[in-house]
């Protein structure tokens, strides 16, 4: 048997068992939904929905475990997380979780309002509805799991961003999928142009299957897959998108 070649930069596990590991269920997927929407959510839109979150956080791990090879360590801290979203762009997500996390206080920067007066860090919710920040504590398992399926072990701070993350990205997930149901379609997507300063910026075509996602079919209660799928569109970008995407595609059930 000839050996496939490895993926650079990519030490996923392989897409055809990422449904059997997920660790986010879809009981789980299903009440985050319910945080920011009362339409019913599909099966096939639930797994897609953890699929995606599931290979976000591969990442994320696979980076910091890279970050801390580097210096002779085995458990991930805190550190490392920043090192691996500082070092891929791609997987700066969950910005909610930014401003709340001490890992990140220091380096977000200070917010002004339109006065010029310093906004202060948003604090923890009380509202008996949980946000993506307040109900991070319900990825707690998951993230333990995907952790040992990736051979990594972490300090409790580092699990606790993981959280974090985890909670916030599929909470946009979810908005963003509703919001499509609602306005029955997206006209918006993610996208990253390059340019050079003083030139006007050319945005290239947008591709015939962003444009067919522009206009949804379907009733408006109901998040399906596609919707799922778009909003995966509109929250990532390059690399990590098109395997988000591929992953979600084959391990969503039909219905």
């Amino acid at each position: 048997m000839t050996a496939q070649p490895a993926r650079p930069e990519h030490s996923g596990l392989d897409t055809a068992s990422a449904r059997d590991v997920s660790p986010f269920k879809p009981s789980l997927v299903k009440a985050v939904f319910r945080d920011v929407t009362p339409m019913h959510v599909s099966r096939s839109a639930a797994w897609a929905a953890a699929s995606v979150t599931r290979t976000v956080l591969t990442e994320i791990i696979d980076g910091a475990r890279r970050a801390a090879a580097e210096e002779a360590r085995k458990k991930l801290i805190p550190g490392d997380f920043v090192s691996a979203i500082s070092r891929n762009v791609e997987l700066e997500v969950g910005g909610q979780w930014y401003h709340h996390s001490p890992t990140f206080h220091g380096l977000t920067g200070v917010t002004y309002d339109a006065q010029g007066v310093v906004v202060p860090p948003p604090k923890r919710s009380r509202s008996r509805k949980p946000s993506g920040v307040v109900g991070a504590h319900r990825f707690e398992a998951g993230i333990k799991k995907l952790l040992r399926s990736r051979g990594a072990t972490a300090v409790p701070a580092m699990v606790r961003d993981l959280d974090g993350i985890a909670s916030v990205f599929m909470t946009d997930l979810a908005r963003d999928a509703a919001m499509i149901v609602r306005e029955g379609g997206t006209k918006r997507f993610g996208t990253v142009t390059l340019v050079t300063a003083g030139e006007p910026a050319v945005l290239p075509p947008l591709p015939e299957s962003l444009r067919a996602l522009s206009v949804r079919t379907g009733d408006r209660r109901t998040v399906g897959r596609d919707d799922v799928l778009a909003a995966i569109r509109m929250q990532l970008f390059g690399a990590i998108r098109e395997r988000a995407l591929g992953e979600a595609t084959q391990n969503a059930p039909a219905c």
